[in-house]
């Protein structure tokens, strides 16, 4: 199974914060975004960041193991 952990208004627009989500051999970080994305179009619109295993990571390439923790947020700042 891999974890998949969402903050701020794409955890809001998720209405969940956490979800398990079924690991498969050669899984990529860009499969697992375009599978929630098809399904909740609304929150992927504007997530912008991804951590993999609590590394910030850019290449959407990025191969995904059973167990791995993904998180997916938006830009934020602060006031």
């Amino acid at each position: 199974m891999i974890t998949v952990l969402f903050f701020g208004p794409v955890a809001e627009r998720m209405e969940t914060g956490r979800i398990e989500v079924e690991h498969v051999a050669g899984m990529r970080l860009a499969d697992l975004r375009s599978t929630l994305a098809a399904r909740h179009p609304e929150a992927f619109e504007i997530v912008s960041l991804a951590a993999v295993n609590g590394e910030h990571v850019r290449n959407m390439d990025v191969p995904l193991g059973d167990g791995s923790e993904v998180v997916f947020m938006s830009k934020f700042s602060g006031g």
